[in-house]
């Protein structure tokens, strides 16, 4: 085997490998006196270094590859020559059978010249000139890293400096678009912070274009895991907060309070009082505003036995009364506290006004389900008396509580009269006799032999 030569390119064994190493530093040496001399020279400069770059991709010498490729971009750099350092990545970066580590290379050399050391956020320029080179080589640099899994994370955090840029254009929909390119829950090469804070951004920009169905698909690629982990509490509370967003605009009260109970859970929210006021009386406002539930009741329950609760007068006397089975006068004593938190009025004053109305709603009906636990029938007129309000606007109501399943009822309007229990059939009432009598009969059989056993032993 001749001199600066190794391995062997015949019978599909390892390629043949020229060591070139002695040449590349000459030739280096050479192109940066060139330009040295006189920026005029740049071209020069890069012919000499393409014609030695063309010898170490073919000769499958990598690290001098690896050099010449970064010493051709340093040369544009250094001389300011935007137009060459562009054309350069691109030629450099498509040629026949170019090495991954030559491409890798050359994007992780240009890549502090965009970005800060963050990684993700776009040089700060001063002028216009600055800015279109910096989107422009953003640009070339995606376009390069575009369906190459060895640099799937500088792609990821390429496109996020590039939606950065167009969102400080005032673009939001052009850098949600930007975001949505890249899936980037399926990348193996990143962190689980980084994803989390990718996936962050594009919800927040998808809901900045007012996208809410794709920021519900989006929402959905968070691991819920991940963000309940120790060190990751800004991010679930970003997480969160931007949920919040979601489902004001879907009006879905429920969801709201789960969305702020998992903030006031958070540890660092805990630790401040403002943080957690601010969430814990969310949480009461949207729990007295969602549909009675199950899981509602559930966390109603859970939610009273929190000793902050204490603290907010009256948020725990909304939960009590709430809890209570007994009629609720509206409106409440403490109503006007309630409607000067900022639960009802972040989202404008038409979803104020909305928030408002559903809370009279959630209030009658809760009368409605207390009347039908102790009324078997109940005159109209009498129940709306009891409840407030006016016959037709309390029939309206239990005409809906009757349709969605939550209470029965049927209304006997000739005679003004309501019912609270269902008429059973004869054999339901048969089953029912026969049930009772077995229990009886199984009473009074205890009772017979605890008497006897009784009996035997005061005998004895």
């Amino acid at each position: 085997m001749s001199e600066g030569r190794s391995g062997t390119a015949s019978g599909g064994q390892l390629e043949e490998r020229i060591d070139l190493s002695a040449e590349t530093d000459a030739k280096i040496s050479q192109a940066e006196s060139l330009v040295n001399a006189s920026h005029d020279n740049l071209r020069e400069a890069l012919a000499l270094l393409a014609a030695l770059e063309k010898r170490c991709r073919v000769g499958n010498d990598t690290t001098s590859l690896v050099r010449v490729c970064e010493t051709s971009l340093q040369l544009c750099r250094d001389c300011g020559d935007d137009e060459a350092l562009v054309a350069t990545l691109k030629n450099l970066s498509t040629r026949r059978s170019q090495k991954t580590k030559a491409v890798s290379a050359l994007v992780q050399k240009a890549m502090p010249w965009v970005m800060d050391g963050d990684g993700f956020t776009p040089l700060v320029v001063s002028n216009d000139e600055q800015k279109a080179i910096r989107e422009r080589l953003v640009v070339t640099l995606r376009d390069i890293t575009d369906g190459k899994i060895f640099l799937e994370a500088e792609r990821a955090r390429l496109t996020r400096a590039l939606a950065t840029i167009k969102e400080e254009d005032g673009d939001v929909a052009a850098a949600a678009d930007v975001l949505q390119d890249v899936h980037v829950e399926t990348y193996g090469s990143l962190s689980k912070r980084e994803k989390v804070e990718f996936i962050l951004e594009q919800m927040r920009l998808t809901l900045g274009k007012k996208d809410y169905v794709r920021a519900a698909i989006v929402a959905g690629k968070i691991n819920k895991k991940a963000i309940n982990e120790e060190g990751m509490e800004d991010h679930k509370i970003k997480f969160f907060t931007l949920m919040t967003e979601y489902h004001r605009h879907e009006k879905d009260a429920f969801e709201l309070a789960k969305d702020y109970h998992s903030i006031y859970s958070t540890s660092t929210v805990q630790g401040d009082e403002a943080q957690w006021r601010e969430a814990l009386q969310s949480t009461v406002i949207y729990l007295a505003l969602s549909p009675y539930s199950n899981e509602q009741q559930d966390m109603l329950n859970r939610v009273n036995l929190d000793n902050n609760l204490e603290k907010i007068e009256s948020c725990k006397n909304t939960v009590k009364l709430l809890l209570t089975k007994e009629i609720i006068n509206y409106p409440l004593p403490h109503q006007t506290e309630l409607e000067a938190m900022s639960a009802f009025s972040i989202g404008g004053s038409d979803l104020e006004a909305h928030f408002k109305k559903t809370f009279h709603t959630r209030i009658v009906q809760h009368n409605v389900r207390i009347a039908a636990l102790y009324y078997r029938r109940i005159h109209g007129k009498r129940l709306a008396q009891l409840l407030g309000l006016e016959p037709s606007a309390l029939e309206t109501e239990i005409s809906s509580m009757v349709s969605d399943g939550s209470v029965y009822a049927k209304i006997d309007r000739p005679n003004d009269i309501i019912r609270f229990s269902a008429q059973k059939s004869p054999e339901a009432i048969l089953s029912d006799w026969s049930t009772d009598i077995s229990s009886l009969l199984h009473l009074v059989e205890s009772t017979t032999h605890l008497i006897h056993k009784e009996n035997m032993t005061a005998g004895q």
